[in-house]
């Protein structure tokens, strides 16, 4: 599953609103994405509070401003400058303005992820390559894998 939004479950049951505490970690993650990719898509001048509620009425999903993917997607906004410069060293005969922006926001979420929780880099990297199957171009999957793998090597902590 991709995204919290196309959910069998709810897909032909509009009159109940998806409700946070029963999504899963995956789910989480792809609401997170979508937030960032919604902030992305408003080039940040819409504040994060609007977005959500914006999300909230046209998907009817409960996103609670003090929930975890709200202050997960916050945070990455707040510091996406940062994330952005722990990316670039990874991007061998890269520039980071070829990377595509799904795919950027996937590694700014993972490297935020890898510096921040206490969940397994195995982990956070198979989450994020299943998010770029899903949103980012064909095969971005293997670099994003590729990147993350590097990060996770380096003797340098990743968190911002």
């Amino acid at each position: 599953m991709c995204s919290v939004f196309r959910d069998e479950e709810h897909l032909f049951n509009d009159d109940q609103p998806i409700l946070y505490a029963s999504l899963s970690q995956r789910q989480v993650r792809s609401l997170v994405f979508h937030l960032l990719y919604a902030a992305e898509g408003h080039e940040y001048q819409d504040s994060l509070e609007s977005i959500t509620e914006n999300l909230s009425r046209g998907y009817a999903i409960e996103i609670p401003f003090d929930s975890f993917a709200f202050k997960t997607a916050q945070y990455i906004i707040t510091h996406r400058d940062e994330l952005d410069a722990k990316i670039k060293p990874f991007l061998h005969n890269w520039r980071f303005e070829r990377v595509g922006l799904c795919t950027k926001l996937i590694l700014r979420y993972a490297l935020w992820e890898l510096g921040t929780e206490t969940t397994p880099a195995s982990i956070v990297i198979n989450e994020a390559v299943e998010l770029a199957k899903c949103f980012s171009e064909k095969d971005a999957y293997k670099f994003v894998n590729g990147i993350l793998d590097e990060a996770t090597k380096k003797d340098t902590p990743t968190n911002v």
